[in-house]
């Protein structure tokens, strides 16, 4: 017979499929309050279907998204009614994003897809100065602090999945389709590395099992 805790996974598995939501459109407006209330060029790398970079289109006069999915690409360009400042490209999201440079750079969940330090590094470099780097990132669970936020974060993903799909089962969203793949470093490796590329960078877990990264060029 399974453990209880091993039933309870496969229960909150099971009731999660069927009332999915966005862990990381969840963070889509708190991003948008860690930026200036107006400024020139945002980039927004892994922008998927386009929610995040139509959101800061409130914001900024001129919003990049890549994606190197050109699938989701074209969903992103459907989306977005035009005429408009947001422009979507087919693009590695290491080697092939726009130089800048740039006013406001987000990520959302793409940065464990990539070399760490080398991403750190170039997104670094394609930042304005006094311009703003935003991560919402994955980490690997390793301490207990790490696993009491995981477990501190069950009932309200029980909770939000319930209320945002009220109460009825619901396809997954457009922007959830694809599987994220589970990320590799523990936190306290990304804080040390980011630390150590980007001084004064101001790092936290957060619930729903990301951390965030903010960082502002001088």
């Amino acid at each position: 017979m399974p453990s209880l805790p091993h039933r309870l996974v496969q229960t909150l598995d099971r009731f999660n499929a069927a009332h999915p939501w966005d862990h990381n459109a969840h963070y889509h407006h708190w991003i948008l309050r860690q930026l200036p209330d107006r400024f020139g060029s945002a980039l927004d790398i892994g922008s998927g279907t386009g929610d995040l970079a139509r959101l800061l289109a409130t914001c900024a006069d001129e919003v990049q998204g890549v994606d190197s999915d050109p699938v989701i690409v074209s969903q992103a360009s459907a989306l977005t009614p035009g005429p408009t400042a947001v422009s979507f490209t087919v693009a590695d999201a290491l080697t092939g994003i726009p130089a800048g440079p740039h006013d406001a750079i987000t990520c959302v969940a793409t940065l464990h897809h990539l070399p760490f330090t080398e991403a750190l590094d170039t997104y670094r470099s394609r930042l304005a100065p006094g311009g703003t780097l935003v991560v919402v990132g994955l980490y690997r669970p390793r301490t207990a602090t790490d696993h009491l936020l995981g477990a501190a974060a069950v009932l309200p993903n029980v909770a939000l999945g319930w209320l945002k799909n009220r109460g009825r089962a619901a396809a997954p969203p457009t922007s959830m389709t694809a599987r994220t793949r589970p990320a590799g470093m523990a936190f306290s490796d990304i804080a040390a590395q980011a630390h150590t590329l980007l001084p004064g960078a101001r790092l936290r877990r957060r619930l729903f099992w990301r951390y965030t990264l903010i960082w502002r060029r001088p």
